[in-house]
């Protein structure tokens, strides 16, 4: 197993990246492919990236996208928007293995957090993320359509 940031595009890999958002978010199932311009701004953008975690035959087993955001009081944030491993490897140290590279992908980008979210329902995930020394913060979400 290897971890790597996404730096090509291609359609087999746009597939699977998808395949394995569909596992994170049933509701992704029903939104199409994710568009090639979406990976090549991804690809060039400097506050921006996705780890993969490439098995030994070359299958991406999972994946974190990150990004930073930048504030006035704290000034560099590293936020997860997406980390999932596919289904039928979890467990097997894959999950572990990018959550290190995150940290390490954060303090390389001069980060002095990671922040993200997880969905009612996820116990093993808040499992994982509390074993990891993540806290919980007793807030709510907000989302406004545009």
């Amino acid at each position: 197993m290897k971890i790597t940031t996404l730096a090509e595009y291609t359609p087999e890999m746009a597939t699977r990246v998808r395949e394995l958002l569909i596992q994170l978010s049933r509701s992704g199932k029903d939104r199409g492919k994710i568009p090639k311009e979406w990976f090549d701004n991804l690809i060039a953008s400097p506050y921006h990236d996705m780890l993969l975690a490439i098995d030994d035959s070359g299958k991406i087993q999972g994946i974190a996208t990150l990004s930073i955001i930048m504030g006035p009081i704290v000034r560099r944030v590293a936020y997860l928007e997406d980390f999932v491993t596919d289904e039928s490897v979890r467990g097997q140290g894959i999950g572990t293995a990018l959550w290190d590279a995150m940290l390490v992908w954060a303090k390389s980008k001069n980060c002095t957090e990671l922040n993200f979210t997880s969905g009612q329902g996820r116990e093993a995930a808040w499992k994982f993320y509390l074993s990891k020394g993540a806290e919980i913060y007793d807030t709510n979400f907000f989302r406004k359509t545009m």
